[in-house]
């Protein structure tokens, strides 16, 4: 990697940790954080009183006697836990709640600090687009830069996972104070307002009183993409085109090259909550914020664009589209002709503006769309402004559309008149039960469509998906199949209806959870027929298609991932399948699990198989002469795939990343990452250049075919061995009641968090990991502090490849990009991974029986540590970052009070069936601040 490469990976790093990196803003950060935690404690007094702000003060100076190198605590671990047994649980919730919100006023001054020193770089010409430029000049291929460019998509695609454990009205108060910090105001001013809303954080309820609904989310996650579109995106673009130009380069017309995802109100794996119906509900919330964000954007062009025909000339094409308007909208043009006659561009976009609105009210109302007097899409409102934008261009206006009217056009193409695109997710069980009572119901099939293999299966959808017949009745599904049956059916004339409605950029990707063998991508594809979204329309021996549906298969766990290849091969084989493909411009999107795969096979393994999947589908694709985009679902915490998405992108492997990909964004990372416009274009400015990059300078291998065989052995030895040692803890008798019973596993649900079930459906009620999903299995170990997802497997996998002689080659591979990155991350997880404090819960609440699971974890950790600090600078955790090892050092002392707190709380709660409502409280406050504390929890 280059110097600029590394400083970019740095910043990456800084930025996803939650830290600055220059010793003088680290300075102010601490003084703005002392500020505004002396700030709360006067709240806490002035509320409850002095005495329990002392309780505070004591506690903290109780942890501070305690020897964090002593596993077995000290005198100030003895003296906390007498001290908690005597309070009542009013006051427990209070000390609970006192910890929490210092880490919410933290994480804000922090969030505002990285944002100062980001911007600074980025006004000095060091921000990443700036970077890529100048190596796009000095190390690309000039002939591939235009294409690439042309190609170039980056999608962020914003999820519900029930990780983000603060409240959008807290949330909004923290806004309100990063916006005084950040003001300019005199000191008692300023005092007063942040106090004022110290109190109206401490005053409201951080603990949802409900579960939210599917709605809920989508309004939560909607108000980021609104935010986004308006400001960070149009930014982040403008930013990308004036590097281009400086460096003598262009956006092809009609790029896109930043555009806003999200599965919330799609996502029906596992959520029995949404329905094809609620799918059309938040359909309607996302495109009245994308109607909403253009119609601003127009009402500011209207003034912008006071050019007039008595100066200047204007386009026969601009001529022609008014005389179109005028008929379309004839009360617009009676309107403002008088006003705006010598003023085309005016009066376009009056036009425009009561479309925009007649659109709105369409998306309201439900009603069809009515050519001419509204919008179905993006693709006519853009073909509007590119109107104009010639017009101007072609009669010395350049410099004028370079303005607002640019502005408006970047944000069309981005977030468009629907927000974001919305994907469905569906388990594969649910497309093959609808497909037999289907095929039951015609009655042709010699042995039943549900008693078929996978081959029968497939065969019999290949023949169906070449026909023409319909298998659905279009009237009548009475009498046919069960409830099920019907949701699936309803899924996909739903998101016909979608596209109807919004137009097909609203929802044009269908996700196949549990996706192993072709017939579950056949299954899909012959159900998308039926409801209109795809059509074979050649013969079969030379078949072509029409198609308005991406069809993505899952690979959520290690087993699927090492067949991932075969199974695109066997996709992209069918001829019909592969004419949908090409009807689809020749790409098929293909998504990874980070999730399953970790939990199943541990983290080592999950990345290593991740890894070599993603060799394997740039083959076969290469082969099919088939364009491939990777959907990577990535969490916030290590154990989940998360850690700086820059250093992530680049540690792919060489000839992956063509120019498109998706990344999932989810739970609290999203508040981290997006809640301040700086930081949020940094962050998508980090993500565009690594994907541009890796697109046009990774294409090749980095080294030798020699040299990087010898790391892929050595990687497949590590990788057996820790997956070994992972399988022998999951495997050990009594693992699953030692999880529920050490960590709060059980009482996340009480936070109501999500709207999806924290379990899948288990067996008569006993412990079972299988039933446990994977959110709540990183959730739970973060919140003990023995975070097992993160690290756990490592070591032993080093050692082995030691003991097997790879020991040079092992030190060889700190220059490989995807080694680094995995080193890097475990070396951060280690870092937050206390095994004093993990002790606390064990001893206190883990049966007697099976602790011996606890010195399991210990040893492996140990060997973990061991090994991963050989591999690190100065052979200590964080060595290379010390304002980061600071910093976390700092937080220790608020968080391990948390820590104390929640291992009684719990204690008492498992002790009674009917736990009293205060000390309920007290327990989810604790887990509230451990996740604002730990950050990347789930």
């Amino acid at each position: 990697m280059s110097e600029n490469g590394e400083r970019q990976a740095r910043a990456d790093r800084v930025s996803t940790e939650g830290t600055v990196a220059s010793e003088s803003e680290h300075s102010a950060l601490r003084a703005d954080i002392r500020r505004l935690s002396t700030l709360l404690g006067r709240t806490v007094a002035a509320q409850h009183g002095d005495d329990v702000l002392d309780l505070v003060e004591r506690v903290r100076h109780l942890v501070r006697q305690a020897p964090s190198h002593d596993p077995g605590g000290g005198r100030g671990d003895t003296e906390i836990r007498d001290l908690l047994a005597e309070l009542d649980p009013g006051t427990a919730a209070v000390l609970g709640r006192a910890f929490a919100t210092y880490f919410h006023l933290a994480n804000l001054a922090e969030q505002l600090h990285r944002a100062r020193e980001r911007g600074a770089v980025h006004d000095e010409g060091r921000g990443p687009l700036h970077e890529l430029a100048d190596r796009l000049v000095t190390d690309a291929d000039p002939d591939e830069v235009p294409t690439a460019l042309s190609r170039l998509e980056l999608k962020p695609v914003f999820t519900a996972h029930p990780t983000e454990a603060q409240r959008q009205s807290v949330l909004g108060k923290l806004r309100s104070i990063a916006a005084i910090l950040g003001s300019d105001l005199p000191d008692d001013v300023a005092e007063t307002r942040l106090h004022r809303f110290v109190d109206l954080i401490w005053q409201t309820d951080e603990i949802r009183p409900e579960r939210p609904t599917v709605l809920d989310e989508a309004r939560s996650v909607a108000y980021y993409l609104e935010q986004l579109g308006r400001r960070a995106v149009p930014e982040v673009l403008t930013e990308l085109d004036e590097q281009l130009a400086r460096v003598g380069l262009t956006l092809p017309q009609g790029s896109r090259p930043l555009v806003l995802g999200c599965w919330v109100g799609g996502d029906r794996d596992g959520n029995p909550n949404v329905t094809a119906e609620l799918t059309l509900e938040t359909m309607r919330i996302y495109g009245e914020r994308g109607v909403r964000i253009q119609t601003d954007l127009l009402e500011d062009l209207v003034q912008e664009l006071s050019v007039s025909t008595r100066l200047v000339g204007v386009s026969e094409d601009l001529r022609r589209s008014l005389a179109r308007d005028r008929r379309a909208l004839p009360e617009v043009y009676d309107r403002f002709v008088r006003l705006n006659a010598e003023e085309p561009y005016r009066l376009k976009c009056s036009y425009i503006h009561a479309r925009l609105e007649n659109t709105r009210r369409r998306y309201a109302e439900g009603t069809p769309h009515r050519p001419g007097r509204d919008y179905l899409g993006a693709d006519e409102y853009l073909r509007d402004l590119e109107v104009m934008d010639a017009s101007l261009r072609s009669h010395q206006g350049e410099r004028i559309a370079d303005g607002g009217l640019r502005d408006v056009m970047r944000c069309a193409n981005a977030v468009g008149l629907h927000l974001a695109s919305v994907d469905v997710r569906e388990h594969t069980n649910f497309h093959h039960t609808a497909l037999a009572a289907l095929f039951d119901r015609v009655g042709e099939l010699d042995t039943p469509y549900a008693e078929l293999d996978h081959a029968g299966r497939a065969e019999v959808l290949s023949r169906e998906l070449a026909g023409r017949r319909a298998l659905t009745p279009r009237r009548n599904w009475e009498g046919i199949g069960d409830d099920s049956f019907r949701e699936t059916l309803e899924v996909f004339d739903c998101i016909r209806t979608v596209q109807e409605t919004y137009g097909e950029e609203a929802l044009h990707t269908y996700v196949i959870s549990m996706a192993q063998n072709v017939d579950d991508i056949l299954a899909v594809a012959v159900l998308a027929r039926e409801a209109g979204l795809a059509e074979i329309t050649g013969g079969r021996d030379a078949p072509e298609a029409v198609a308005s549906l991406d069809i993505v298969p899952l690979f959520e766990t290690a087993t699927e991932l090492k067949i991932s290849g075969d199974l695109l091969d066997g996709m992209l084989s069918d001829p019909s399948y592969r004419a949908l493909v090409a009807a689809r411009g020749d790409v098929q999107e293909m998504m990874l699990g980070y999730s399953d795969s970790n939990k199943g096979a541990g983290l080592t393994t999950s990345q290593w198989s991740i890894h070599q999947a993603q060799r394997q589908l740039r083959d076969v694709a290469a082969k099919h002469g088939v364009r491939l985009r990777l959907f990577h679902g990535r969490g916030g915490s290590v154990g989940r795939g998360g850690g700086p998405a820059g250093e992530a992108i680049a540690a792919q492997p060489h000839g992956v990343v063509d120019a498109c990909m998706k990344v999932t964004e989810q739970g609290e990372v999203i508040s981290d990452k997006y809640s301040l416009p700086t930081l949020a274009e940094d962050n998508l400015e980090i993500m565009l250049a690594a994907v541009l990059d890796a697109t046009l300078m990774h294409q090749t291998s980095r080294v030798e075919a020699a040299t990087l065989k010898r790391w892929d052995e050595a990687m497949d030895v590590i990788s057996d061995a820790a997956q070994e040692a992972y399988e022998r803890l999951i495997g050990q008798e009594g693992l699953p009641d030692f999880f529920t019973q050490a960590t709060p596993v059980d009482e996340l649900s009480m936070l109501n968090v999500g709207s999806r079930p924290g379990k899948r459906p288990g067996a008569g009620g006993q412990a079972s990991l299988d039933d446990l999903r994977a959110i709540p299995w990183v959730f739970g170990w973060t919140q003990t502090r023995m975070i097992v997802p993160g690290w756990f497997g490592l070591g032993s996998g080093l050692a082995a490849a030691h003991e097997a002689g790879y020991s040079e080659v092992i030190d060889e591979m700190r220059d490989w990009a995807f080694f680094a990155n995995l080193i890097s991350n475990v070396e951060m997880t280690l870092a937050k991974t206390d095994m004093r404090i993990a002790g606390f819960y064990v001893s206190e609440l883990v049966d007697p029986e099976l602790q011996g699971i606890f010195e399991m974890i210990k040893e492996e950790h140990r060997v973990t540590e061991r090994e991963v600090l050989k591999l690190t600078p100065g052979h200590e955790l964080l060595g290379g970052n010390p304002l980061l090892r600071r910093s976390l050092d700092v937080r220790e002392g608020y968080l391990e009070p948390l820590h104390h707190l929640q291992v009684h709380t719990l204690a008492q709660r498992r002790g009674v069936d009917d736990p009293d409502p205060d000390l309920q409280r007290a327990l989810l406050l604790t887990v509230n601040g451990i996740s604002a504390g730990m950050r990347n929890t789930g």
